[in-house]
C-alpha cells in the first residue's frame, strides 16, 4: 500500500467512525417519521385494528417519549381511545369476516368463538381483550381476520403440504421402534416411551452431512405437531399395517405425554409407542 493510499484510508476510517453516531440517530428519526406516516395512513382509511396494534407497540413508546416529536402523546392517546373502542365493537362482525376471508383462499375454517379448527391438527383461540391469536402454541399478535387466515395457511403449508408415503412413513416408525428395543435388548412387542421414541425419530431424519459436524443449519426440524399430522395422515390414508405386517399402537396416558392424533381424529395425550405381529 502507497502513502497516499494509506493516509485516504486512515481519512476514511475516521470519518465513518465520526458518522456512527449521527447516522444512528439518522435510522431513528427515519424510523420514528415511518411509524408517524403509517399512523396517517392507516388513520385516513379508518384500519381501526391496524391502529389498535400499532398504538399497543413498543414503537409506539418510542415516538412518544421522544422530544422531537411533542404532542404524539396526546393524539395517540386520542387514537387508542377511537381505535379500542371501535375494536370491541367489531366482536359482532369478526366472525363473519375471518370466515369470509377464509372461504376466499379455500381454507376450511370452523369458528366456535373464541375457538377455530381448520384441518385435523390446525387450531386456534382469539384472544380478543389481549388482541392475541394463539395457533397451534404460536402466538400472533393480533386479531386481524387477514393475518390470522395468513397464519393458519403458514401453518396448512408446514403441517400438510410436504410430501408423505403412509407406507414409508410407518415402515419409518416401526424401524425406529425395533431399533430402540434392539438396543435395549427389550422383548418384541415392548411398548417405547414416546417422548424417547419422538427424539430418536427426529434424529434417524438427520443426513450424514449433519452427523459429521452437528452444524444447526444442517438439521432437519421435525415438530411435534407435523409428527402428530404424519400419523393422522397415516390413519386416514387406509394403508394398514407396516410391509412386514406390523399394526402400530398408541398408548394414552397423561405422564410423560405428547399430544398426537389417533386413528378417530381426535387430538389425546400418547405415553407409548409398539408394533405388534399381525396373525396370517
Amino acid at each position: 500500500m502507497t502513502e497516499n493510499e494509506s493516509f485516504l484510508q486512515e481519512i476514511q476510517e475516521g470519518l465513518s467512525e465520526i458518522l456512527k453516531p449521527f447516522q444512528k440517530q439518522l435510522d431513528q428519526q427515519q424510523k420514528m417519521a415511518e411509524f408517524v406516516n403509517l399512523c396517517i395512513r392507516h388513520a385516513s382509511q379508518d384500519n381501526f385494528i391496524e391502529l389498535d396494534e400499532l398504538l399497543d407497540s413498543s414503537r409506539a413508546g418510542v415516538v412518544e417519549n421522544n422530544g422531537s416529536l411533542d404532542g404524539c402523546k396526546e393524539i395517540f392517546d386520542r387514537l387508542r381511545a377511537y381505535a379500542d373502542e371501535k375494536v370491541e365493537r367489531y366482536r359482532i362482525r369478526f366472525i363473519e369476516d375471518l370466515s369470509a376471508r377464509a372461504e376466499q383462499v379455500g381454507l376450511p375454517l370452523q369458528i366456535d368463538f373464541p375457538r377455530l379448527s381448520s384441518l385435523r391438527g390446525i387450531e386456534g383461540e382469539v384472544d380478543f381483550g389481549k388482541r392475541v391469536t394463539t395457533i397451534d402454541r404460536k402466538t400472533l399478535k393480533s386479531i386481524d381476520p387477514k393475518r390470522i387466515v395468513s397464519a393458519l395457511l403458514r401453518e396448512k403449508r408446514e403441517l400438510y403440504d410436504r410430501p408423505f408415503d403412509a407406507q414409508a412413513f410407518v415402515d419409518s416408525l416401526q424401524q425406529t421402534w425395533s431399533a430402540i428395543l434392539d438396543k435395549e435388548n427389550s422383548p418384541p412387542g415392548t411398548p417405547v416411551p414416546i417422548q424417547r421414541f419422538y427424539f430418536e425419530y427426529v434424529m434417524s431424519l438427520q443426513s450424514k452431512a449433519f452427523f459429521q459436524d452437528m452444524a444447526k443449519g444442517k438439521f432437519r426440524g421435525y415438530s411435534v405437531e407435523q409428527f402428530a399430522v404424519d400419523i393422522w395422515r397415516y390413519f386416514e390414508s387406509g394403508t394398514g399395517g407396516t410391509s412386514d405386517g406390523y399394526l402400530m399402537q398408541l398408548r394414552p396416558g397423561r405422564n410423560n405425554s405428547l399430544w398426537l392424533i389417533d386413528s378417530e381424529g381426535e387430538k389425546r395425550q400418547i405415553t407409548g409407542i409398539s408394533f405388534q405381529k399381525v396373525a396370517p
